[in-house]
Parts: C-alpha cells; sequence; structure tokens
C-alpha cells in the first residue's frame, strides 16, 4: 500500500481490518485528523488504486462526504478498512 499525507509518502504492508489511517499513524505518515471518528474529515483522501479493496463507504461518509465525492473516490482515512491484500494508493486530500 502506498500512502501520501502532506510531505511524505511511504509504502507500507497492509493489514487487514486497520483503516488507512492507522496504516499512516503507524507510518508516521503525515496524514492529517483530529478526531478519528468520522466527524471531523480531516482525514479525507482520495483513494486512487484499490477501492475495492476497502470496506463500503461508511454512515459517517455519507453524511460528511456525499454521493459526489464517494462517487469521485473520495473516502474518510479514518473509516476506510482494508478488507483485502492487494495494491492500495491514497492521498490524503483534505479541506483545509
Amino acid at each position: 500500500m502506498t500512502l501520501t499525507g502532506r510531505t511524505l509518502t511511504k509504502s507500507v504492508d497492509v493489514q487487514i481490518g486497520k483503516s488507512l489511517l492507522r496504516h499512516a499513524q503507524e507510518a508516521e505518515v503525515d496524514w492529517q485528523f483530529n478526531c478519528s471518528r468520522g466527524t471531523c474529515a480531516r482525514c479525507r483522501c482520495i483513494v486512487q488504486e484499490g477501492a475495492d479493496l476497502l470496506s463500503e463507504s461508511s454512515d459517517a461518509e455519507w453524511d460528511r462526504l456525499g454521493p459526489d465525492e464517494l462517487d469521485a473516490g473520495y473516502r474518510l482515512g479514518c473509516q476506510a478498512l482494508v478488507e483485502r491484500d492487494g495494491v492500495i494508493k491514497a492521498v490524503n486530500k483534505t479541506y483545509f
């Protein structure tokens, strides 16, 4: 998996059941976040590859991002859980 934060990009081993945000935190990628619950949206990211390897969008994501952003490939890093092994590329794209 390749994760890109504000200034750092790192390749990390996929761990099933962990969120994109948790992967980034453990790899010390400078991924923005505040709440880790899906309400602040600072962990918003664009999944460039491997979206099908992640959990379905959560209610928090539907509430915060809405259908247009979800359809475009955006997720909340704290809500997007890895369900299957494979190539995943995600870039932190906070609103501010």
